[in-house]
């Protein structure tokens, strides 16, 4: 069953041209709109909480960050001694190419393509694994923060909990409390 105001916008918006429908519909629903905010906007209790915070500064997160680095140290410091190596074989082949022979010369060159191959495809499954791994710790302490925003939700009467925002004024930022209940 149609309310009266849309009765009335319907046989208005049939009245009118095809080029004013959709001013005159965008005109109603603003005013729907400016007559149903101020109901909402009385009752709504608004939070927010910055995740990148929470992944960065939390106690969990820093753990998290201090594994993962211990578990990849040893497969980072072989990359950095290949990376150094690299770079001494190209400088050693820099200095030396003026008096290689031709044959010489060019398998020098492949070598270091080899060597540069090699650490690059070193690099990007370091990468992809470093990455992964990130992941798995970090989803566990996201599903850890989002039940703990729900439970502060639940607790304090919150009708809406906004998760990262361009501007968000500090009395709605209930971050700080649940790093709290993550232990930090």
């Amino acid at each position: 069953m149609k309310s009266q105001f849309a009765l009335k916008l319907s046989a208005l918006t049939r009245s009118i041209g095809r080029g004013n429908r959709s001013l005159v519909l965008a005109a109603a629903l603003g005013v729907g709109a400016m007559v149903a905010a101020p109901v909402y906007a009385q009752a709504t209790k608004i939070g927010f909480v910055s995740t990148e915070r929470i992944l960065r500064d939390s106690k969990p997160a820093k753990a998290a960050q201090t594994k993962i680095e211990s578990e990849f140290k040893k497969r980072d410091d072989e990359l950095q001694n290949l990376a150094n190596r690299l770079r001494s074989e190209a400088q050693k082949f820099d200095k030396d190419a003026p008096v290689l022979s031709e044959s010489e010369r060019i398998k020098r060159q492949r070598q270091l393509a080899d060597l540069d191959s090699d650490l690059q495809r070193k690099r990007r499954e370091f990468q992809e694994d470093f990455n992964r791994r990130r992941n798995e710790e970090f989803s566990g302490i996201v599903e850890k923060a989002d039940a703990a925003i729900k439970k502060i939700a639940e607790q304090q009467g919150y009708d809406l909990i906004i998760q990262d925002a361009v501007t968000v004024s500090p009395k709605v930022d209930i971050t700080d409390q649940v790093m709290k209940a993550l232990g930090g």
